[in-house]
């Protein structure tokens, strides 16, 4: 096998199971705040405690993976275009040339 095509399946199982791993779990633990939704400080003793709020997951520890966010934005751009033709084809009535795709 010679060195571009094993760098090319590679990339192909690589993308593959990225793609799995956001279909099947497509929330993840905040990387700023672990999954706690707030910073965690320490008291005077060392013991933790409750800090500021996490803006960046907003308090819940979760965020969305960059690949099903990706896909999100896929599929409403590809919603919006299937309903901008159906609304021409509709607008252009029954007796034009142009028939609407299924």
């Amino acid at each position: 096998m010679t060195l571009p095509l094993l760098a090319s399946a590679l990339l192909i199982l690589l993308t593959l199971g990225y793609a799995g791993v956001c279909a099947a779990s497509p929330w993840a633990k905040c990387r700023r705040c672990d999954g706690l939704g707030f910073a965690l400080t320490y008291t005077k003793r060392g013991k933790p405690k409750r800090g500021k709020h996490c803006r960046k997951c907003d308090g819940h520890g979760i965020r969305i993976r960059v690949g099903r966010h990706l896909y999100h934005l896929w599929v409403r751009t590809y919603r919006k275009g299937r309903a901008a033709d159906e609304a021409a084809a509709k607008a252009a009535g029954p007796g034009s040339r142009k028939t609407p795709t299924a």
